[in-house]
């Protein structure tokens, strides 16, 4: 996918109050950057931020970090965040691959992960989110009741990710290759820009839970 490039987006991310400048000085200190002391949820590849501003808006007793790697992508949550502010969400700028170096141990609750790029190329099987390198980054930052929560239209995607989760140890909690339709995990179900885009042309939405 190919992104354009917003002049002035890295510089209104880096100067936005919402956006976290040093993510990593803030490990195992996460807390201090919210009003409130409370469960800690990431998104990791957020894209424009509806999918979490909706999260924070109806559970304000969580705390919201949404990772995306494109500034150009982020400039557009920021924007909606300066025209709704939420106290319990901040994002940050960064790759996924450094979660270990931002988060202590444990300090995360839940993770996010939602229409994550599927890099279908074998030789790119590593760099999916829902690798077991990445699975493994995960394991480090959740605590002991943490759960990862996956969503994709991507068939061959959510298979390949069903089969590492295996390989990795975790327990898979809950699986539906037809979210919409499935009447125990449809219910709550809050939808990202490209859950609503992909829905509406008739694509099945997948969605697993999963914990170690």
């Amino acid at each position: 996918m190919r992104l354009r490039n917003i002049p002035g987006a890295d510089d209104a991310i880096l100067n936005s109050a919402y956006c976290i400048q040093n993510p990593k000085e803030q490990k195992g200190n996460w807390q201090s950057v919210f009003p409130s002391a409370q469960p800690l949820h990431i998104e990791i590849g957020m894209g424009k931020g509806q999918f979490l501003m909706r999260m924070a808006a109806a559970h304000p007793d969580v705390n919201y970090l949404g990772i995306e790697r494109y500034s150009s992508v982020l400039l557009r949550a920021l924007q909606k965040m300066e025209l709704v502010p939420l106290a319990n969400l901040r994002f940050i700028c960064m790759d996924a691959a450094e979660l270990t170096e931002v988060f202590e141990a444990g300090e995360v609750s839940r993770i996010y992960l939602n229409f994550s790029d599927p890099w279908p190329k074998d030789r790119h099987a590593r760099r999916r989110l829902t690798s077991r390198q990445f699975l493994e980054r995960y394991n480090q930052i959740l605590s002991k009741e943490g759960r990862l929560e996956f969503k994709t239209d991507n068939q061959d995607l959510f298979t390949f990710s069903l089969a590492e989760l295996s390989e990795a140890g975790w327990r898979l909690d809950a699986c539906t290759r037809d979210l919409h339709h499935d009447e125990v995990l449809s219910v709550g179900n809050i939808m990202t820009e490209y859950e609503e885009k992909f829905s509406s042309k008739g694509n099945a939405i997948c969605k697993l839970t999963a914990s170690r």
